[in-house]
């Protein structure tokens, strides 16, 4: 039997009052934290997968288990799909499939961004679904329109699609976009549409609503 999960429960009701101000601010700054070690070591083998197979990029950042990055290489069977988590107990779980143009890499998702932007790449499609929604208030700066990363996700470029099931995530999300330059559309995910991820599913068989935020951002 598939385990129920609880809508999300928040000190906070509405947009964050100092949702603004803290994107503003990290558009106008450069993040200079240092890169882990692991991390450089992944993007290197991102390097080698782009250049013995040159496909244009998918990124899936907070892949998890990667159920969702093989969906996607399905979806995109003539990109380079690349899931993207930290957690090596998460990646552990990956069940591979049958595709072969898809990648997982266990890193921080805002270093692997910051690397393929150094370099100038850009990805031509990329996936955020179901972030950790952060749901505390205190916590705006750990969701990822409130990271000091946000601003390398404008710079990578393509067609962005956020899904969650917190609404005002989305919204403080499109709300970023907005102040970033980059108007967007937030829509419902339809209900008969086939689940991307396993949080997807999860969600869903719940009962929860499901939204999306979608952009094509613009060079």
């Amino acid at each position: 039997m598939q385990a129920h999960s609880r809508l999300i429960q928040s000190n906070q009701a509405h947009l964050h009052p100092k949702l603004g101000y803290v994107v503003r601010r990290h558009l106008q700054t450069n993040d200079r934290s240092p890169i882990a070690a692991h991390s450089r070591e992944a993007y290197v083998a991102l390097c080698r997968e782009l250049q013995s197979k040159q496909r244009p990029l998918v990124l899936d950042s907070f892949c998890g288990t990667g159920h969702s990055t093989v969906n996607l290489a399905a979806r995109h069977p003539h990109h380079l799909v690349v899931g993207i988590d930290k957690s090596e107990r998460r990646l552990s779980k990956h069940a591979s499939g049958e595709h072969d143009n898809y990648l997982l890499l266990r890193a921080p998702c805002e270093d692997i961004w910051r690397l393929l932007v150094a370099a100038g790449q850009q990805a031509d499609f990329h996936y955020l679904l179901y972030p950790n929604p952060w749901p505390k208030a205190a916590h705006l700066q750990r969701r990822v329109h409130g990271h000091n990363s946000f601003p390398l996700l404008l710079q990578l470029g393509g067609h962005l699609e956020l899904r969650s099931n917190w609404q005002i995530y989305v919204k403080e999300f499109s709300v970023a976009m907005h102040i970033a330059g980059q108007p967007g559309h937030i829509a419902t995910v339809p209900k008969k549409a086939p689940h991307l991820s396993l949080f997807e599913r999860k969600f869903r068989g719940s009962g929860h609503t499901l939204w999306s935020y979608t952009t094509s951002i613009s060079p």
